[in-house]
């Protein structure tokens, strides 16, 4: 086990290394995960003498601990909480679903295979994706899924003791380049999904008869929720690119990522009903039909998949910026300072982010894959802890 520091201006980063380690709702083409008890993690030993952590840095000046608790996988892609404190997490590319911890195993967190679904077909962007453990998960024990297959995109239910996945939402548009595949339960207790516009022009973002390029807000058995914008529509908002990442605070407000777009990548703050304005915009735009984003990025630094939310501070892991995003907010949801941007380039493309039962932040790693160079330990899971009291915060 590894810890290694170094000061860079007013910044101090230590990164700690662990090593070793109803019937379906059916929909044509176009025309907080439940909190538990924290798992035991591995303790870092003693400094190594002379180390130095290489790379990027906290521009914040926070200190921020990065531990490594699992590696070895292939493409981890969702992950979510179980009452435990254990994570379930999808492999996209082997059709796997993983638990990582509580225990300890040979100084990482334990992995097991608790699924291998048939079901999904790998490919480019496709394949097993997000998932949410139900909000009732000690009585239920179901899981929700988001998976392709080889017509289309669906969501699907399932427990973890066997049976086939059900599906519940179908008809989904994929793509092999922008096919989103996020799931999360929001603060209401309705699944949210999230899909992607692969097409070359952005046609299914602004057609209200496609699925694709859309965040949708659906209930357990997949019909739209009640108190959508549209009655009979699981669609809650519009005009999306390649939605990987949804979170909410502590006031219900939900953040999403954009990535995929051709000049800048997006940090963007749902609401009911809201356009985002892909494919003819990107960015802040005078038209009054479209939503502006709280955050943009040049593309090269950020195309975002995952974000959490830690208190006021909003995260989002990039995969072709390779670097955490920080985004301070006020209570009334404006940015506060300038984003600031830790792990640049040091584990390579990052892809999910959850906040966990105990406050810290898991971001996986994102090697194992076109546009990725995996090093020996890759995919890795990380755990990231920053100074200054309060949740998930030394």
């Amino acid at each position: 086990m590894i810890e290694r520091s170094r000061r860079t201006g007013a910044a101090a980063v230590v990164l700690s290394a662990v090593l070793a380690a109803g019937s379906a709702c059916t929909f044509g083409p176009p025309d907080p995960d439940v909190a538990g008890k924290p798992p035991n993690l591995p303790t870092p030993s003693a400094a190594e003498e002379g180390g130095a952590a290489p790379g990027g840095q906290d521009q914040s000046g926070q200190e921020v601990v990065v531990t490594v608790l699992a590696k070895g996988l292939d493409v981890p892609w969702g992950m979510a909480f179980l009452p435990d404190g254990s994570a379930l997490v999808t492999e996209r590319d082997t059709g796997r679903i993983l638990r990582v911890g509580p225990e300890i195993e040979n100084d990482s967190l334990k992995v097991t295979q608790e699924r291998r679904l048939s079901e999904p077909e790998p490919g480019g962007d496709g394949g097993l994706l997000g998932i949410a453990v139900s909000p009732d998960y000690e009585t239920d024990q179901t899981v929700f899924v988001f998976y392709t297959t080889a017509e289309d995109n669906r969501v699907a239910k399932l427990t973890l003791d066997g049976g086939d996945p059900e599906p519940i939402l179908t008809g989904i548009p994929k793509s092999r380049d922008a096919d989103g595949g996020q799931l999360a339960f929001g603060p209401d207790h309705y699944l949210y999904v999230t899909t992607g516009d692969g097409t070359e022009k952005g046609t299914q973002a602004q057609d209200p008869k496609s699925l694709g390029g859309k965040i949708l807000r659906i209930t357990t058995d997949g019909k739209p929720a009640p108190g959508n914008p549209v009655k009979d529509s699981p669609v809650w908002s519009s005009g999306h690119r390649n939605v990987q990442g949804i979170a909410w605070n502590d006031d219900d407000t939900m953040y999403a990522t954009e990535s995929g777009q051709k000049r800048l990548g997006e940090l963007n703050v749902i609401a009911k009903g809201k356009n985002y304005g892909w494919p003819s915009v990107e960015g802040d735009s005078a038209d009054g039909d479209f939503t502006n984003p709280l955050v943009t990025w040049p593309i090269a630094d950020s195309s975002c998949s995952g974000v959490a939310v830690l208190e006021r501070l909003v995260a989002t892991a990039c995969l072709l910026g390779q670097r955490v995003w920080l985004v301070s907010t006020t209570r009334n949801g404006t940015v506060l300072g300038s984003p600031q941007a830790v792990l640049i380039g040091e584990y390579g493309r990052l892809r999910a982010l959850a906040q966990a039962p105990d406050g810290s932040l898991w971001v996986t790693t994102s090697n194992q894959e076109d546009g990725g160079e995996p090093g020996p330990d890759d995919d890795r899971i990380l755990r990231l802890v920053f100074a200054g009291g309060g949740a998930g915060r030394s």
